[in-house]
């Protein structure tokens, strides 16, 4: 109640035309201390910020004063900041602020970043204007609309990239063979980008659309192959390269704008349940096959043997039709001669001669006789 009676007295003083805060210069002209405030005598009262600058009645700075003391040039611009005692932001010629002049270069250098494009030799662009397809850039310097109206997207279109089926080595990837039996494949396939709009446009994931394509076509053409040709040399080399002409054709078919470079068969085990029965198979396998080979060699030891002789009787053969007689006793000559090399003999010639002669055993006595002498030489010496 006391500081609405002190409002309600102020309001009759101003209304009345004498000064409503209290004691002061103003006082003189007529004002009654009595007609003062309580709490106003003695310049105590309130000070009045509606003066005019300087004067003493509001006793203290009045309204003005306080916003200027404020502004840009006020005591807290010359006391420290950014830049230090009196600093102030550099203006261009005529006052202007360089505000705008730096958020338009801001604006100009971001967009001549996005409309310069800096392509690489084994790269190639797809620009799109407003989100849709407009162009194909090739290598070099080249330049677009500005962001966002152009979008650029980049890709390498002659790097080779690969993928390896199954991603995890650890895990057995299982394929059935043609003769019914289960071969645990692993294998690389490196492909690249040959049309970059279809390759962007055509399919959602190139990368899962080749894993799918190669994994379909591997498994077709293992299924046409026997269990031995998927471990062979020969029969890995058959199953690459059709594998690669059917990923080729798919994905002709799908449009996909990608190019199969190769097609390489890392493993070609069989399954691990049964690695160990397998290894028995293949080391019977090896044992027939030594076995096959000797009688082969042998076969064809003595078909040799038989052609040899049977060129030989041909040839004697013809000396025999030209001189049938003399042919004759040249045999018979040549076989006694084989025949009695190898068996004793008995000589008898005329009458008067013993018609025996132990010829088998003087061979024996002179064979006996012959160590007996050279063990007892070195003792006669």
């Amino acid at each position: 109640m006391r500081l609405i009676d002190g409002f309600g007295r102020r309001i009759g003083l101003a209304m009345a035309g004498k000064n409503p805060w209290g004691g002061g210069s103003d006082d003189s002209s007529g004002s009654d201390s009595s007609d003062t405030p309580k709490g106003d005598k003695g310049g105590k009262g309130p000070r009045n910020p509606w003066l005019p600058p300087g004067s003493g009645g509001g006793r203290g700075p009045n309204i003005e004063d306080i916003f200027k003391n404020r502004g840009p040039e006020g005591p807290r611009r010359k006391g420290g900041g950014p830049g230090g005692p009196g600093f102030r932001v550099p203006q261009r010629p005529g006052g202007k602020s360089w505000f705008p002049v730096v958020v338009v270069g801001i604006i100009g250098l971001g967009l001549l970043a996005t409309s310069v494009h800096l392509i690489g030799p084994q790269e190639k662009a797809v620009v799109k204007t407003l989100g849709d397809y407009s162009r194909t850039m090739d290598s070099g310097l080249q330049f677009s609309l500005p962001f966002p109206i152009e979008t650029v997207d980049v890709e390498n279109v002659e790097g080779v990239r690969p993928i390896r089926i199954p991603g995890n080595d650890n895990t057995a990837k299982l394929i059935l063979t043609g003769d019914q039996n289960l071969v645990d494949l692993s294998y690389i396939v490196r492909w690249n980008i040959k049309d970059l709009e279809s390759y962007k446009f055509r399919v959602v994931d190139p990368e899962e659309t080749v894993q799918e394509v190669a994994e379909a076509a591997m498994r077709a053409s293992v299924a046409e192959k026997q269990l031995d040709q998927t471990f062979s040399g020969q029969g890995r080399a058959a199953i690459e390269q059709d594998v690669k002409t059917r990923m080729q054709d798919k994905l002709d078919l799908y449009q996909a704008g990608i190019r199969v470079l190769g097609v390489e068969v890392e493993k070609a085990d069989p399954p691990s349940q049964v690695v160990d029965a397998f290894r028995d198979v293949q080391v019977a396998e090896q044992n027939a096959d030594a076995a096959r080979n000797q009688a082969q060699g042998y076969a064809q030891q003595v078909l040799a043997q038989a052609q040899g002789e049977a060129e030989a009787f041909d040839k004697v053969y013809e000396q025999y039709r030209l001189a049938p007689e003399v042919t004759r006793q040249r045999l018979y000559y040549e076989t006694m001669e084989r025949v009695l090399s190898k068996t004793d003999k008995t000589i008898v010639e005329a009458q008067g001669v013993t018609p025996y002669l132990p010829l088998p055993e003087i061979r024996r006595r002179a064979q006996q006789q012959a160590p007996a002498t050279t063990a007892t030489a070195p003792g006669g010496q």
